[in-house]
């Protein structure tokens, strides 16, 4: 199976280097028209004066996809706001017509410990990841509805899934664009929109202080963009997963929940649970649900 996105249009946010760079040339040599998006700034999402001003790094990819014969334009604009988000897919349906594929990466770090963490930090970082996600996504959404396709796909992280010292902006936003990523597949499915969240491990500018030189070698963002571009292809029929993908290595990550302690004909106290702490924690046996519905319903029923 050869996989290509001739005539579909793509939006890969923060798609001036590392991973959002290896997206968008992916998809671009695989046939999509694609719009680079980038404002250009540092990674804690400041200004930074560079030749071209923040311009340069969107620019840049376009002319790497133009010289190997694709298509694409870019955008420059943050997708904090909801105006200028949304001004993202205007230049897309500007450009080519329409919006298939909305890959949110767009990201910044402004790493703290949370006692000495600025609430500015914590927001501007939830803004961008999370927040901005929402906005780009909400401007695309109509168009995907109407048209009765779409692909989206999310970032998240295991910072957000597993933990990271230091991390409780970023984390706590990438863990908050799978719970959106979860309702969002479900009134997206009838439409033929797919959703889909990425938990990449890859040597960009926002990781390259956290790991040694010798792992960083191994996490070159190109590895992780197949599994990006399978997502977002026609052949994608799974929705509402979160996939892993780093050096080579995929997987599917899942929750999972306990079958836990149930305590029927009175109520419980206090003294059950500490009691039974440890078989409530035990999931050597679990069950997993994919609706809250459905969680529900077990605890409701017992089963």
């Amino acid at each position: 199976m050869t996989i290509r996105f001739d005539n579909r249009v793509a939006i890969v946010t923060g798609a001036g280097n590392g991973l959002g760079r290896a997206h968008a040339l992916l998809l671009a040599s695989r046939g999509a028209r694609v719009v680079v998006n980038d404002p250009g700034g540092a990674v804690d999402g400041r200004p930074i004066n560079t030749g071209g001003g923040g311009h340069a790094a969107a620019d840049k990819v376009v002319d790497e996809i133009k010289a190997a014969g694709g298509i694409a334009v870019a955008n420059y604009d943050s997708v904090a706001e909801a105006a200028t988000a949304a001004n993202i897919v205007k230049t897309a349906v500007d450009a080519f017509g329409s919006v298939d594929i909305v890959v949110n990466n767009a990201g910044v770090l402004r790493d703290k410990t949370f006692h000495n963490m600025t609430t500015e930090d914590f927001e501007f970082v939830v803004k961008v990841h999370f927040l901005g996600t929402a906005y780009v996504t909400h401007a695309a959404w109509p168009i995907m509805r109407a048209k009765a396709y779409g692909r989206v796909v999310v970032t998240s992280s295991n910072s957000g899934i597993y933990g990271t010292f230091g991390q409780s902006n970023y984390g706590g936003a990438k863990l908050a664009v799978v719970g959106f990523m979860n309702a969002l597949r479900l009134e997206g499915q009838k439409y033929n929109i797919m959703m889909n969240a990425l938990a990449p491990i890859a040597a960009t500018r926002m990781t390259e202080s956290l790991m040694t030189p010798e792992a960083l070698a191994k996490l070159r963002p190109e590895y992780v963009s197949p599994m990006v571009a399978y997502l977002c292809s026609e052949q994608c029929q799974r929705t509402g997963d979160i996939w892993s993908a780093g050096a080579g290595s995929f997987a599917r990550i899942e929750y999972r929940e306990a079958e836990g302690l149930r305590i029927d004909g009175r109520a419980p106290t206090i003294e059950d649970v500490a009691d039974n702490i440890e078989k409530i924690a035990d999931v050597s046996a679990s069950r997993v649900f994919r609706t809250s519905g459905e969680e529900v319903a077990a605890v409701v029923s017992g089963s």
